[in-house]
């Protein structure tokens, strides 16, 4: 078979139901989900600490927001240990 003749492989695959990469996506999805309110969650506590530290936030919202943090590092841990079978 020559390199023309190869079919051609784009990102993920096909995902028609029955397939490898249809049943990731759902863990993939999850995955993504859970890194972007790990960021948010990091900017937020972040940015809160530094308003508090100016006196412009209130020092409640900075401690709210690295207990979120906290939270979601936490289960986002215990969901990767559940699926790893750790």
């Amino acid at each position: 078979m020559s390199h023309q003749d190869a079919p051609e492989q784009h990102g993920l695959g096909t995902l028609e139901p029955g397939t490898r990469q249809r049943a990731q996506l759902p863990t993939r999805v999850a995955d993504i989900a859970w890194s972007a309110l790990a960021v948010l969650v990091t900017l937020w506590a972040v940015w809160a600490s530094v308003g508090a530290v100016r006196g412009t936030t209130a020092w409640g919202y900075c401690a709210a927001a690295w207990v979120l943090l906290a939270v979601a590092l936490t289960m986002r841990v215990l969901a990767v240990r559940r699926r790893a079978g750790v």
